[in-house]
């Protein structure tokens, strides 16, 4: 249980500096932790930081740019809005600019 606790952590760090406006996946935050097979474990990751306001997790979406963790999240549509107000485009739970938006940590931070 500790190593979870551990890779939560690393999860958070990575997502707490994803910019205003901007958008990762699930499995880009798993890829550069170097477990590029545990995109589902960041989203547990992501859920269980909604207590956590310094946590954006409304922008981690899936790979697709679809908002699958919308459920999780206060209210209808909060995740859509919190995106929305930063400036994301979104059209039937989808990020419409998808890779205009996306950031991908791997090539943004530094090298684990």
């Amino acid at each position: 249980m500790k190593e979870s606790i551990n890779f939560f952590e690393k999860v958070y760090e990575v997502a707490a500096q994803i910019p205003f406006g901007r958008v990762t996946s699930y499995g880009a935050i798993a890829k550069y932790l170097g477990a590029a097979r545990s995109a589902r474990m960041v989203g547990w990751a992501m859920n269980a930081s909604h207590n956590n306001n310094d946590i954006p997790a409304h922008r981690v979406v899936n790979r697709k740019g679809l908002l699958t963790g919308k459920h999780h999240f206060d209210g209808t549509n909060l995740m859509q809005q919190l995106l929305e107000s930063e400036g994301v485009i979104i059209k039937e739970n989808q990020i419409q600019n998808f890779e205009t938006v996306f950031w991908d940590p791997s090539k943004e931070l530094p090298i684990l």
